[in-house]
């Protein structure tokens, strides 16, 4: 399903769009606020486990588009999450083993956008993302897709090392990115596979890449030392293809 309001004001207009089941990426709410529709977005945040951040009276009027916000401003996604479950699933039904793109805090709506276009051109079961630290489903990022979010599913997780785990007890194994790994062209990257990229400044957290099984690298000819991190999730993935393919 999609949604095109993308910024949500005022108490009434948010608990409304949670009671509509519209999914919110963010919440920002007045510091201190106590009154009543207050509390009760709160909780409904807290039920659907969506970002909270308390900010100043300045920080909303400056975010604010209309004027009246009241106190909260609410991000909704452009398109509805979906569940990891659901990857697993569509992997079954296509009786393919599970590819699956993780992306550990990519910031910029262009890049995700891209990586999700990518992920359906490689025929990647879904793209899993983070809560907190990273972009969501925006606008931009679904215009950047190309239509890729009407196919691809995407999922927004809490806990993105424990996702890891939960899916290697489904028979995954993990590749992430990194320019101190193996070069990519001498791992085997078949079977049921998930592939990590990390941030686009950072690259893949310490935490994230200790629970990957594998390390792979980009052959790097030129005078600069790194891609753009969704041409390094593009070139990693076609790698899995072509090596799916030759199976």
């Amino acid at each position: 399903m999609r949604y095109q309001e993308f910024t949500i004001e005022g108490k009434n207009a948010v608990i409304e769009a949670y009671r509509s089941g519209k999914p919110i990426d963010k919440i920002f709410i007045l510091d201190g606020a106590t009154e009543g529709p207050i509390m009760t977005i709160k909780r409904e945040a807290k039920k659907h486990d969506t970002m909270i951040k308390f900010v100043s009276k300045e920080r909303l009027d400056q975010m604010s588009e209309t004027g009246k916000h009241q106190g909260v401003i609410a991000y909704a996604a452009a398109y509805e999450y979906a569940e990891v479950e659901d990857m697993l699933a569509l992997a079954r039904e296509k009786n393919e083993p599970p590819f699956l793109i993780i992306l550990d805090g990519i910031e910029d709506p262009h890049n995700l956008g891209a990586i999700i276009r990518t992920a359906n051109q490689a025929g990647a079961h879904g793209v899993i993302i983070p809560k907190n630290r990273a972009v969501g489903l925006t606008a931009t990022v679904a215009k950047t897709s190309a239509g890729a979010l009407n196919y691809t599913p995407v999922a927004k997780v809490t806990n993105i090392g424990k996702t890891i785990e939960d899916l290697k007890k489904e028979g995954l194994w993990f590749v992430c990115a990194d320019m101190g790994g193996t070069t990519m062209y001498n791992l085997d990257l078949k079977g049921p596979i998930g592939l990590v990229i990390g941030n686009e400044g950072d690259g893949v957290s310490r935490l994230v890449k200790e629970k990957c099984d594998f390390v792979a690298s980009i052959p790097m000819k030129g005078d600069i030392d790194s891609l753009n991190a969704s041409v390094a999730a593009g070139v990693l993935a076609y790698e899995i293809v072509r090596q799916r393919m030759s199976e």
